[in-house]
C-alpha cells in the first residue's frame, strides 16, 4: 500500500498482494469502492505520525504486507504497525510526537458520547460529519449527518467539526468507517493544533469488556479495538493521542441515565434517520427505547412489531450482542411481557437483582484511563454511579462463560 496526502486529500494505491475485500479489526468484511477521500478543515502541517495513523484508520482492512507513506514516520509508530498488523511501515526518520495536555471528546451526540462528555465538561468536542464524495453516489440519503452537526453546535461547548467523505471508500456493506477508528481521522490531524494528548470516546462496558457489537457474548479484556494494550491503543499512543474511554466501565443503561440527567439532554440523538428526532422505526431506536424505558421505569413506546426483520435478532435464542441490555430491560420495563420482547422472557430469568451490576462501574475500566485524566473520571463515577463490588466485578469477568 502506498499512501499520499495533499493537504487533507488522501489517496492510496494497493500493492499486488493487497485485497479489494478485506476485514476490519472486528473481522467484519469490507469491500473497497475507491482509493481516495478528503478530510476538510484540517491543517497541512500536522506531525507526520498523525497523518500516518489517520491514513491507517482508512486503509488498514486492505493492506497485507507493507505501507509506504509519503513522509517519514517515527520508529515508534512503525513498530506499532508491525507489532499490531504485521506490516512493514516506512520510511522511518521522524521524531516521536509528544502528547499534549488536552483531552478531546469524539462527539457523536448519542447517549454514550454525551455521558463521556459529561464527565469532562471542560473538554472540547471534535465532531465528524459525513459529506458527499465527489465521485461516489450517495446510496444512503436517509442518513442525516447535517441534523447532528446542528445539534452539536447547540451544545454550548467548544466544537470543531471535521467534514469527510472517507465513509464512501466502502462499497460494501454500505457507506461507513473502514475501521471504527476512522471517526478519529480528523481529530488526529487536528491534534497538534488543539494540543491533544488523548481522545475520549463513548464506548461503554458492552463494547469494551462484554464483547459488544460484532463480538458475541464473551468477556473481552484484550479487545483489540478499545483496550489500551490492544493494537489500536498502542498505535494511537505511539502518535501521542491516547484512546480514552471515560464510560468504558459502565453499561448503556448508566450512560443513558447520565445523558438524560445532563445539561446536554436536549441534544441527545442516537438515530440519524429522522429530522425532528429519532425515527423510532429502526433497530437502533428500538434497542435504545428499551434501555430508556428501563431507566425511566415506564412502558415501552415503539411502533415496531416483532414482524420487522431488524427486531428479530434480539428475539432469537441467545447469545447475541447487547444481551446484557436486553436482560436489563426485561427486568425493569412494566408490561414487557405484552410487547414484542415478550417471547424473550422464555430465554432469561432476569430480575432487578440479577442485573443490578449493570448500574455500577467496573473498576479496571478506570485503572486503564491515562493518569492525566484518571482521577477526574474516578471521582465522577464514585459520586454519581458507584463502583462494583467484588461479586459484581466477577459478573463482568464471567460474562459468556
Amino acid at each position: 500500500m502506498r499512501v499520499t496526502w495533499t493537504g487533507g486529500d488522501l489517496s492510496f494505491r494497493l500493492d499486488a498482494e493487497d485485497e479489494i475485500t478485506g476485514r476490519a479489526s472486528d473481522e467484519h468484511p469490507v469491500k473497497l469502492a475507491t482509493n481516495s477521500c478528503t478530510i476538510g478543515g484540517v491543517p497541512g502541517d500536522a506531525h507526520p505520525d498523525l497523518f500516518a495513523v489517520a491514513a491507517w484508520t482508512v486503509v488498514a482492512p486492505w493492506t497485507r504486507r507493507r505501507v509506504l507513506f509519503d513522509r517519514a514516520i517515527s520508529a515508534e509508530v512503525a513498530a506499532a504497525l508491525h507489532d499490531g498488523w504485521g506490516v512493514e511501515a516506512g520510511p522511518v526518520g521522524a521524531e516521536r510526537r509528544s502528547p499534549g495536555p488536552t483531552l478531546g471528546i469524539s462527539y457523536s451526540g448519542g447517549a454514550d458520547s454525551v455521558a463521556a462528555a459529561t464527565i469532562f465538561p471542560e473538554s472540547p468536542f471534535l465532531h465528524f460529519r459525513r459529506v458527499p464524495h465527489r465521485r461516489i453516489p450517495n446510496r444512503w440519503p436517509h442518513y442525516r449527518s447535517d441534523v447532528l452537526a446542528k445539534l452539536a453546535a447547540k451544545t454550548g461547548r467548544e466544537v470543531t467539526t471535521v467534514t469527510s467523505d472517507l465513509e464512501y471508500t466502502l462499497a460494501e456493506p454500505r457507506p461507513g468507517y473502514p475501521e471504527h477508528h476512522a471517526v478519529a481521522a480528523g481529530a488526529l490531524l487536528l491534534a497538534d493544533q488543539l494540543g491533544l494528548g488523548g481522545l475520549g470516546f463513548g464506548y461503554e462496558m458492552g463494547s469494551r469488556w462484554l464483547g459488544g457489537g460484532r463480538y458475541l457474548h464473551r468477556y473481552t479484556p484484550d479487545n483489540p479495538m478499545w483496550s489500551p494494550h490492544g493494537k489500536w491503543g498502542r498505535l494511537f499512543a505511539a502518535a501521542g493521542v491516547h484512546l480514552v474511554l471515560p464510560v468504558g466501565g459502565v453499561s448503556e443503561a448508566t450512560t443513558m441515565r447520565l445523558a438524560l440527567n445532563s445539561d446536554l439532554r436536549e441534544q441527545v440523538r442516537w438515530c440519524l434517520r429522522g429530522t425532528d428526532g429519532p425515527c423510532r422505526d429502526c433497530g437502533k431506536c428500538l434497542y435504545k427505547e428499551l434501555i430508556q424505558a428501563a431507566v425511566e421505569r415506564r412502558p415501552l413506546n415503539t411502533p415496531v412489531t416483532a414482524e420487522r426483520p431488524f427486531a428479530r435478532k434480539w428475539l432469537r435464542k441467545p447469545p447475541y450482542g447487547g444481551q446484557e441490555m436486553i436482560e436489563y430491560g426485561l427486568a425493569r420495563v412494566p408490561g414487557i411481557e405484552n410487547t414484542l420482547f415478550g417471547p424473550a422472557l422464555d430465554f432469561f430469568e432476569a430480575t432487578e437483582e440479577s442485573t443490578s451490576w449493570l448500574d455500577h462501574c467496573y473498576p479496571p475500566a478506570i485503572e486503564e484511563i491515562p493518569e492525566a485524566w484518571r482521577a477526574q473520571a474516578a471521582a465522577y463515577m464514585t459520586e454519581n454511579v458507584g463502583m462494583m463490588t467484588e461479586a459484581e466485578t466477577r459478573r463482568v469477568e464471567n460474562w459468556g462463560s
